[in-house]
């Protein structure tokens, strides 16, 4: 008599969101997929995809690029995934889930991934036409409809994570954004007071409205049934006609409740160490869905994807525990960094705070330390370039003083620690748990010599990203300890840095890029067409030298127009919807009524959209292509030219009024400006430069958050270099003090000349001060001592810039050859792009862009390998 086959036991997986995602790639890992018929139940119409990015949605990114699921995987694993239809009930006894379509499955073992749910607090007409949560990509397209058609101010209740996020959505989306928090400040979870203000600060600066410390009553609607406003408990009115509820989330847990699962107190999937259920060891929760067994809802994914591993350990008979998580974060959240490790809020008996605070750079940084040195935790706002390094030396004792790590680059006695310092059981990405010493077995004992072949071999970075940069440094610096070179050439055309180029091209007077290739280039690239990379760079380079190599200075000249990136071949910015801004310069950010009259003449007869810059120009948006020559036409005549705000070059100086009209001033900072805005405009250099000139201490201007700095004494002038105000906010250096109008120029002149010579591609002069060896003391060596004898030449090299400058815009329109090429069709130049649209909005035009449309798959379809086994 011949037994019966046994049946394939089956694991059903209730939810696919990253975490589920996750527990998928476990079960993969450890062979379960081969011996199980593996079954997954998603409720969304899309497999799993990256929440924690979803806000990038707003900024381009679809939600195919957002995907987390390859299908590849999916069929090689023969694991049946069901979109659009959720698990409606679950028998225990009888071990089968029922589905919203239906369909019945049996299981052996039950995992449920359901996530979580967002909380909208119980105030009248929380449901009203114009709210809306801010969880799925299907509620980002539901906001993003109604923004477009029928709201021009929104409001977020909520200033935690994903409410500064959904903020910042509404606000790209053209409303007038206001954030409302009970909490007393911003972020209460993981910043502290402190960190609080220098986050609002900057928020406010954005434009956007925050109102902590109330909550919201009412919400408020019209005689349709429509959001008008609300009502908070201050007993202050917002008018308003959208509100996004964003206040947090909850254990999605009634289907647990609904079939006898213990759930806490305040809600979450009751969970042993292994992540089984307490009320039944088939059973399984992960993610945010769960109680682990320290009693903690985690809502944050590198806790779930350690769940999601341990139930798959356990699953698969292997011993795991899952006992508690690190909550650190680090994120940018409306473009400012803000990161909290360990201990933020002190909570260790005995500890110290070491903090260095500058509200108007928007900076905070706090350490917590313990009696004996011990860094405990911290919080970093405004720049988080450090969060990777401090992180990882939390529970030990630094090799420096605390201080110096909080100290911004060329303050006091700063410190920068590499990750070369690290202990190898530091954990360099904490979404995935990965240690450097997991790093550096991927170099030494999987031979990896590249970071995409390290995150696949260890899966570091490959969540929210921000270890990527220490990672890279880690790979490096291994490779270099093996005695294996590593390969730091541009690009794979040239194996040369830039910096060695741009030498190459200097001596050699090289003045085409198709010259340096065939020269140059690695041996399989020379006779090629060389690549995104390094064309631009080469460009860059090519025309930075112009005057000295005898090239053109016209960067559309010839083979020059192949090499420029996406701006400069229309000598303007692209824009999301296809159409460009005009950014005529303002030098130091005077300009005579009648130059007024003449911008405002052009926006109001070509339509443009038009705003006032951060540094002191009037953008015009919303040209077509063949529309640019004539408005510059208009533009020359008036006597503007090009202000440059589209290349790789100088943007702007600002200034303050200086001592011509206020009280305060020592110095003419508005002539200085416009002399140095004049003598370096149109200077390529590897990244955009800005500067600024204050005339007097009182730093009106913010010159030293600029790429190079100018503050009035009344002995002269201070020389600032290496400020950055961007996302990675840096204070500038003081080079020289006390300078005459001479020296000022003739500093300024070597280190702009000097970092042009010696910068990566796209490097800021902020990175570029902190990378090169010796740093600022030895940019001070070179331009101001003239260490290395060079001065005399990077003097006589931006002499041959000043001397040949000319406005591209004027130069185009005046050669009827250059202007054939601003059409959007090459086949029908007379014919406008049909793509390029705009709607009105408050009083002016905003881009319309059509919704994304995205296919919803029916509930009834199954994105399956092999059902059949």
């Amino acid at each position: 008599m011949t037994a019966a086959p046994e049946a394939t036991p089956t694991i059903v997986l209730v939810g696919h969101g990253m975490v589920g995602q996750r527990f998928l790639e476990a079960l993969a890992a450890r062979g379960l997929t081969a011996t199980h018929r593996v079954v997954v139940l998603c409720e969304e119409p899309r497999p799993a995809y990256d929440r924690v990015a979803l806000t990038s949605y707003f900024s381009g990114r679809t939600p195919e690029e957002l995907s987390m699921t390859d299908m590849e995987f999916i069929n090689d694993h023969g694991i049946e995934l069901y979109v659009g239809d959720p698990a409606e009930t679950i028998d225990r006894e009888a071990r089968k889930v029922t589905t919203r379509s239906g369909r019945v499955f049996d299981y052996e073992t039950l995992v449920l991934a359901t996530g979580s749910f967002p909380f909208v607090p119980p105030v009248p007409n929380k449901d009203a036409e114009g709210c809306f949560v801010y969880r799925t990509i299907e509620d980002l397209l539901a906001i993003e409809e109604y923004a477009k058609s029928r709201a021009t101010v929104g409001a977020v209740v909520g200033g935690g994570l994903l409410g500064l996020e959904a903020a910042g959505a509404l606000k790209g989306l053209g409303l007038t954004s206001h954030i409302v928090e009970f909490a007393p400040r911003l972020m209460p979870v993981q910043v502290d007071e402190g960190g609080g203000a220098a986050l609002l600060r900057t928020i406010e600066e954005m434009g956007l409205s925050v109102h902590t410390g109330v909550g919201t009553q009412e919400i408020v609607v019209g005689e349709d049934g429509a959001v008008t406003g609300m009502k908070l408990s201050d007993g202050s009115e917002l008018a308003t006609d959208m509100v996004v509820f964003s206040a947090g989330v909850r254990p999605r847990d009634q289907l647990a409740r609904d079939c006898g699962l213990t759930v806490g107190e305040r809600g979450g999937i009751s969970v042993d160490e292994q992540c089984r259920t307490v009320s039944d060891p088939r059973v399984f929760a992960i993610g945010e869905c769960a109680l682990a067994s320290d009693g903690r809802v985690y809502g944050l994914v590198a806790p779930g994807y350690e769940q999601a591993e341990t139930a798959a350990a356990t699953i698969a008979e292997d011993e795991a525990s899952f006992t508690g998580a690190d909550l650190s974060t680090k994120l940018k959240l409306l473009g400012v960094d803000v990161a909290s490790f360990g201990d933020a809020h002190g909570a260790t008996a005995d500890c110290l705070d070491v903090v260095y605070s500058d509200s108007r750079a928007g900076l905070y940084k706090k350490l917590v330390i313990g009696r004996d040195g011990t860094l405990l935790g911290g919080i970093l706002v405004g720049d988080a370039e450090a969060y990777g390094t401090l992180k990882a030396f939390t529970g030990s004792v630094p090799p420096v003083k605390p201080e110096s790590l909080v100290l911004p680059a060329g303050a006091g006695e700063s410190v920068q620690l590499g990750p070369a310092a690290l202990p190898d059981e530091a954990i360099i990405c904490s979404c995935n748990n990965v240690t450097k010493g997991t790093i550096r077995g991927a170099v030494t004992e999987h031979h990896c010599t590249t970071v995409p072949e390290v995150k696949k071999c260890t899966k570091a970075g490959t969540t929210c990203g921000s270890c990527v940069k220490v990672l890279g440094q880690l790979v490096d610096a291994e490779l270099e300890a093996s005695g294996v070179e590593v390969d730091k050439g541009l690009c794979g055309c040239f194996s040369q840095t830039r910096e060695e180029l741009y030498e190459i091209v200097l001596a050699l007077r090289i003045n085409t890029y198709q010259d340096l290739l065939d020269r140059y280039g690695r041996d399989g690239a020379r006779g090629g067409d060389g690549c995104e990379v390094c064309k631009p760079a080469v460009g860059s380079i090519i025309a930075s030298l112009a005057p000295t190599i005898g090239a053109s200075g016209y960067v559309l000249d010839g083979e020059q127009a192949a090499l420029q990136d996406s701006n400069d071949h229309f000598l303007a910015n692209l824009q999301k919807n296809g159409s460009y801004s005009v950014v005529p310069r303002i030098p130091g950010g005077e300009i005579t009524p009648e130059g007024l009259i003449v911008i405002g003449e052009i926006a109001r007869d070509f339509g443009l959209y038009t705003k006032i810059t951060g540094g002191q120009r009037i953008d015009m948006f919303g040209a077509r292509v063949e529309q640019l020559p004539l408005i510059w036409m208009r533009l020359v005549d008036a006597g503007f030219e090009s202000g440059h705000a589209y290349g790789k070059a100088l943007r702007t100086v600002k200034s303050c009024v200086g001592s011509t009209w206020c009280r305060y001033g020592v110095q003419d900072s508005v002539r200085m400006a416009i002399d140095l805005e004049l003598r370096y405009r149109g200077l390529r250099s590897p990244h955009k430069l800005k500067s600024a000139v204050s005339g007097c201490a009182r730093e009106c201007a913010e010159a030293q958050s600029k790429d190079f700095g100018v503050i009035a004494t009344a002995g002269g002038w201070n020389l600032y270099v290496g400020g950055n105000g961007g996302a990675t906010p840096r204070h500038a250096d003081l080079l020289a003090q006390d300078l005459s109008d001479a020296e000022l120029i003739r500093l300024i002149d070597r280190f702009l000349m000097f970092y042009i010579r010696t910068a990566d591609r796209l490097e800021r002069t902020s990175t570029w001060l902190e990378r090169i060896p010796g740093g600022l003391d030895h940019v001070r060596d070179v331009v101001v001592e003239d260490s290395l004898g060079i001065c005399e030449e990077l003097e006589s090299l931006m002499a041959a810039h000043v001397a040949n400058y000319a406005d591209e815009w004027a130069t185009t329109i005046n050669d009827p050859e250059k202007l054939a090429r601003f059409v959007s069709f090459v086949n029908a130049p007379d014919t406008p792009d049909p793509v390029v649209g705009f709607v009105p909005e408050r009083d002016q035009i905003k881009p319309d862009l059509p919704l994304l449309s995205i296919g919803m798959r029916p509930a009834e379809d199954v994105l399956e390998g092999s059902a059949q086994r």
